[in-house]
């Protein structure tokens, strides 16, 4: 049985409808991602997902459960964290703060708490920072700091939006070495970014939504096949 399974996902602003029969899903353990240009719906997607988007039809079940009509914090007691795009942070709260915010106990086995002492030991910056507001840190400190505080959740998927954009390419390096750390753990992953190469490294199968559809999904061996897919959906 997959972890998350999405079917027939349909989703509005307003009068505008933005997502046309989205399907996808992923097993436990494994890395998906969503990729295509912006404007796509690549996040609508997600926000449908995690219960932010209200005018959505369709069906998201989460470990068995149907959630397409749970709030968003019911969603996220279920075990579903969100490092969402923009990081979004608190700028006034310190590291720290953000990390024990929305901290959480697990609710469920097979994984290791996490806890702060394994925040810092993912990210050793975060502890040499406990004390700097988050306005303070680097775009690379505060989406480190978006991942950590996810984790605090204690999640069982973890939804990335837009992994590293904007990012130094050591700190991209950096994000994608987590990720890998994570996926090694048995964390369930969907990711979305624009860095095509270490996706292919790290995702089990790929998702591209072109206005509002699945328009290809298939493993890494045959993405990187179809380079003209690649070419054609996601601009590289």
């Amino acid at each position: 049985m997959a972890l998350l399974e999405v079917e027939n996902l349909t989703a509005f602003y307003g009068t505008s409808q933005a997502l046309f029969g989205i399907s996808f899903a992923a097993e436990a353990g494994q890395c998906i991602t969503l990729l295509g240009r912006n404007g796509m719906g690549k996040t609508t997607t997600v926000k449908s997902v995690i219960g932010m988007l209200a005018e959505h039809r369709g069906d998201v079940r989460f470990d068995g459960r149907p959630i397409g009509t749970w709030p968003s914090y019911r969603i996220a007691q279920a075990g579903v964290g969100l490092v969402p795009e923009m990081r979004q942070i608190f700028p006034t709260l310190s590291v720290h703060e953000n990390l024990v915010a929305c901290a959480r106990s697990p609710r469920h086995g097979g994984f290791s708490a996490w806890t702060l002492d394994r925040v810092h030991a993912l990210f050793p910056r975060l502890a040499e920072r406990a004390g700097h507001l988050g306005s303070q840190l680097s775009g690379g400190e505060q989406q480190m700091l978006a991942i950590g505080r996810a984790l605090m959740t204690n999640p069982r998927l973890l939804i990335l939006d837009e992994a590293t954009e904007g990012l130094a390419p050591l700190v991209r390096a950096e994000i994608w070495q987590c990720l890998a750390t994570l996926k090694g753990e048995g964390l369930t992953l969907l990711v979305i970014d624009k860095n095509i190469r270490p996706l292919l490294r790290l995702a089990d199968r790929h998702y591209i939504v072109e206005k509002g559809r699945i328009a290809w999904s298939g493993d890494s061996q045959a993405l990187a096949a179809a380079p003209g897919v690649l070419h054609q959906y996601v601009g590289v």
